[in-house]
């Protein structure tokens, strides 16, 4: 099962914390699953955490997680080197593709020297789900801001590209993030941008967004475009998303 279009949900959020573990699913990983369209089994996702060096408890925990939501998960790890032969073969065979926060600078370079990021195309364009969090949804731009590099925050211009935007993440929380989104776009360092407070994501058909969705009340998602040499921001007020089957319990 896959989506009837190319998918992407970009995201400032997913994760929580568990009643019982570290880690639980928000709304928005459940959409990433809804929105890939299976039925009649237990959803496959893949999680990707390159951005953290494979970070092995944090697998752990997303494992947890994914036992709890009911979900088949996937692990791939490229440190110290793969752990699955056939790549594409795999990530084919999902449903979403779930990517960690962390450096989205160490994830793209990794990615490359692994040739992931001509696979992960080839699933995009499949109908898998591509989704993820923070480093997780910048790496689907063409870039945006980051504090990969250290603690003032910087550009990123050299991302995937398969959404012809700037991406901004954790808008609300980073305040520095919004003052250096405003001053890439109006510089043209950055496209047009699409930005997310936390708890917020950001639906893509092909290229095309189409909604944006929340598990946050009263968050909000922007697009920040050039006029004139300025920045301009207009807000999106996201659908909120239904509480998952765990948070209702």
């Amino acid at each position: 099962m896959t989506a009837r279009q190319p998918t992407i949900l970009a995201t400032s959020g997913g994760l929580r914390s568990g009643e019982r573990s570290a880690t639980a699913f928000g709304p928005l990983v459940h959409h990433a699953v809804d929105l890939s369209g299976v039925h009649g089994r237990r959803p496959r996702v893949t999680y990707i955490g390159t951005a953290t060096g494979d970070a092995e408890h944090l697998t752990a925990r997303m494992a947890e997680a994914a036992r709890v939501a009911g979900f088949d998960l996937t692990a791939l790890n490229l440190f110290p080197m793969p752990n699955i032969e056939d790549i594409q073969g795999t990530l084919l065979e999902q449903d979403v593709v779930w990517v960690m926060g962390g450096s989205v600078a160490n994830l793209l370079a990794v990615w490359r020297v692994h040739g992931l990021d001509t696979i992960l195309r080839r699933v995009w364009e499949s109908g898998v789900v591509l989704s993820g969090v923070s480093a997780g949804s910048i790496c689907w731009y063409q870039g945006g801001t980051t504090d990969s590099f250290g603690p003032e925050l910087r550009p990123v211009t050299d991302a995937l590209g398969f959404l012809p935007y700037g991406n901004g993440v954790h808008y609300d929380i980073d305040k520095g993030r919004r003052p250096l989104m405003h001053r890439l776009v109006a510089d043209g360092t950055l496209p047009v941008a699409h930005c997310t407070d936390d708890g917020v994501g950001l639906v893509y058909r092909g290229t095309e967004l189409v909604e944006a969705v929340t598990e946050s009340p009263g968050k909000g998602a922007y697009i920040v475009a050039r006029e004139a040499d300025t920045a301009v921001e207009t807000r999106i007020d996201p659908r909120p998303l239904p509480r998952t089957r765990q948070q209702a319990a």
